[in-house]
């Protein structure tokens, strides 16, 4: 089972120009292909005046549902390299779109896979990527008075504090990876001299983990 994937840091844009072509790649994080799907429909009203919108996504945590399209181009020479940048990278979670202006020089099968590879490579130095990491919700209680104190040291330790709610009592709810597990339990008792009692509250996909 996959409990780390690679995607983009943030959502970005970047153009490149060959020949007097413009190659705009836009990139944003998605999860289902109709969020893909969205963007290229978004785009070709937006940049109605563009000739080609090529596309390519890879979706889910171990980059199952992959899909490209050359939208006119000849075949094999814009969707799949755009694709293949992405595979490379390793990321997950992302649509890649390269509107292309024409600049009316051809520029020939080799000439366009390696522009639209371009495309999409000055695209992902623009976005970054990050690591998001499967994470057990586990919750925790304690009183207003040891709130801030324990609160402090478990950041403190690396554990990821995903919210907090007030109420007659303050619950935390930590994000710990399978692996640091009893680490924090640990923690815990220690901080809240055994009192403190961690419950399982479910599992969620965490940046930056």
């Amino acid at each position: 089972m996959t409990t780390s994937y690679l995607t983009i840091a943030r959502d970005a844009e970047a153009e490149i120009e060959i020949k007097h072509s413009r190659f705009l790649c836009t990139l944003q994080r998605v999860q289902t292909e109709e969020a893909a799907r969205a963007l290229v429909a978004r785009l070709r009203k937006e940049h109605w005046d563009a000739r080609h919108h090529c596309s390519a996504f890879v979706l889910g945590p171990d980059a199952m549902l992959q899909r490209s399209s050359d939208d006119g181009e000849p075949a094999g020479t814009a969707g799949a390299p755009m694709l293949e940048v992405l595979r490379g990278a390793e990321v997950s979670d992302v649509v890649a779109v390269v509107t292309r202006w024409f600049g009316g020089t051809l520029l020939g099968a080799g000439g366009l896979v390696r522009a639209y590879g371009d495309a999409v490579r000055a695209g992902l130095d623009a976005t970054g990527t990050v690591r998001r990491s499967l994470v057990r919700e586990l919750a925790l209680v304690v009183g207003h008075a040891d709130a801030g104190r324990v609160e402090g040291d478990l950041r403190s330790r690396g554990v990821s504090v995903l919210d907090v709610e007030y109420g007659e009592q303050v619950r935390l709810l930590l994000g710990v990876a399978p692996s640091g597990e009893a680490g924090v339990r640990e923690a815990v008792a220690a901080l809240t001299s055994g009192t403190g009692v961690l419950e399982p509250a479910g599992e969620r996909w965490v940046d930056g983990v």
